[in-house]
């Protein structure tokens, strides 16, 4: 290589050039981004609020059939779904409905009361149930109980002529 200069370069740069990104040309950089930053976010704001006054501005009057419906619908009050909509409704607590179905469930497999108090039928417990099915026995059918109301198929048979 030589030593040469290309002409107009002073003798202090030797071969390349010393031009730096400058510090205040980054600065104004990140002063424009924050200040566009704000006034987008200032233009949204008050968009939003025009549109909700003009919305509000463009509603029909209130329909007296409709009743409890909050005004702000974005935050909704509590007890407000359980109040205002009919049944069925969507299941919020699965786990505690299903609980109380089991317990009720128990309730009245486990525990003595009436099922009909005029025709006198009474609900008892499970075991209290098969003590008294091992007590007593299972119902049985005579023995020509079977073959007079319907009779079988050989009987029948034997029958025909």
């Amino acid at each position: 290589m030589t030593d040469h200069l290309k002409p107009g370069t002073p003798p202090g740069n030797a071969g390349f050039e010393r031009q730096d990104l400058q510090v205040r040309g980054i600065l104004y950089f990140l002063l424009a981004l924050i200040v566009v930053t704000l006034l987008s976010l200032f233009g949204l704001r008050g968009l939003y609020v025009f549109l909700d006054h003009r919305e509000k501005a463009s509603q029909p009057p209130v329909d007296p059939l409709i009743t409890n419906v909050p005004e702000d619908t974005r935050h909704i009050a509590p007890g407000y779904p359980q109040s205002v909509f009919p049944n069925p409704k969507l299941e919020e607590d699965e786990r505690g409905q299903l609980n109380s179905i089991l317990v009720n469930e128990e309730k009245s497999l486990y525990s003595y009361g009436w099922v009909d108090e005029k025709a006198g039928i009474v609900r008892i417990p499970i075991e209290r149930a098969m003590d008294l099915l091992v007590q007593r026995g299972l119902p049985v059918r005579p023995q020509g109980a079977d073959e007079v109301g319907k009779g079988t198929a050989s009987s029948r048979a034997a029958q025909s002529p």
